[in-house]
């Protein structure tokens, strides 16, 4: 009878174990010999360095082209969080690296059926401890089981040399995104079609971007004079700036049907037309580009 009692007692420790947070940690990571670093989308537009995670999903660095350097790491997941929450994200030594601790490195919120991302500072951490050898890891409360944590680990082994490609790539990133182009106003010399020398820079910045994306969903070319000159002469004039934009564009890859110029003459003035200085501002033809 006492044995029956002891047993019992036994099984019902066991339960309430279970029950009290006792939880198995699930794990998820590319085992050493088929960890595989592979750059992806090497433009001048994006530079992404992309893990595969089995039986999880895709783990993503990426660097955009912009005016200032800049990161962010992307967890895309085979299954979609169910609930909101926080991951912990941790710098995690190898089993041969004895003597080393685990350190915080940030906290990623979980998003209902979103993936995972963190931004800037924490994606460079990552980045660096994967550098140093360490495996950066994501461990948070499973929500498809209550009973379960799970880890998500970042194998560093084969991440040197895929890394200094990814570096390369983010060194040759164009220093301005399409946002800082899809509005400009070119300006010109007097009673011609010759550019300035900031608008020849500004097309040249153009020309390098539509070299690595000439798609393109719509450009308008508005084309503009001073007040110098008769009317109808301007507005001829206005038309072939703007023509010859839409010729430019042509030759970089746009479809000619995407273009739509417009030339308005001496109307619509920015500036007094009163001296050499104010009348230049008006002299100019307005790109303005769109994307789907």
């Amino acid at each position: 009878m006492a044995k029956k009692i002891i047993q019992s007692v036994f099984c019902l420790s066991l339960i309430s174990m279970s029950l009290s947070g006792h939880s198995a940690l699930r794990q998820y990571s590319a085992k050493i010999e088929h960890s595989q670093w592979q750059l992806k989308g090497d433009t001048r537009l994006q530079c992404t360095l992309s893990h595969n995670v089995p039986g999880y999903g895709e783990a993503m660095f990426t660097s955009m082209a912009s005016k200032q350097l800049n990161m962010e790491f992307e967890l895309d997941m085979l299954r979609l969080p169910k609930s909101y929450g926080v991951a912990a994200v941790y710098s995690v030594p190898p089993k041969w690296m004895p003597g080393h601790t685990q350190r915080a490195i940030a906290d990623m919120p979980i998003r209902k059926q979103y993936d995972g991302d963190l931004p800037e500072q924490a994606a460079w951490t990552m980045l660096s401890e994967l550098e140093k050898g360490f495996w950066p890891t994501i461990y948070y409360q499973d929500w498809y089981n209550k009973y379960d944590r799970v880890a998500v680990g970042l194998n560093a082994s084969n991440f040197a040399e895929p890394y200094e490609e990814f570096a390369k790539c983010v060194a040759n990133l164009l220093p301005y995104s399409f946002d800082d182009i899809a509005y400009t106003v070119l300006t010109y010399q007097f009673n011609n079609t010759q550019l300035t020398k900031f608008s020849e820079k500004r097309l040249a910045m153009i020309s390098d971007y539509l070299k690595e994306d000439a798609e393109l969903e719509l450009v308008l070319l508005d084309g503009y004079t001073d007040s110098f000159g008769g009317r109808a002469i301007n507005e001829k004039l206005s038309i072939q700036r703007a023509a010859e934009i839409k010729e430019f564009f042509s030759s970089r890859g746009v479809s000619p049907e995407r273009i739509n110029i417009t030339g308005h003459g001496e109307r619509r003035h920015v500036s007094p037309n009163i001296n050499e200085t104010t009348r230049a501002k008006n002299r100019r033809v307005v790109i303005r580009m769109s994307k789907a």
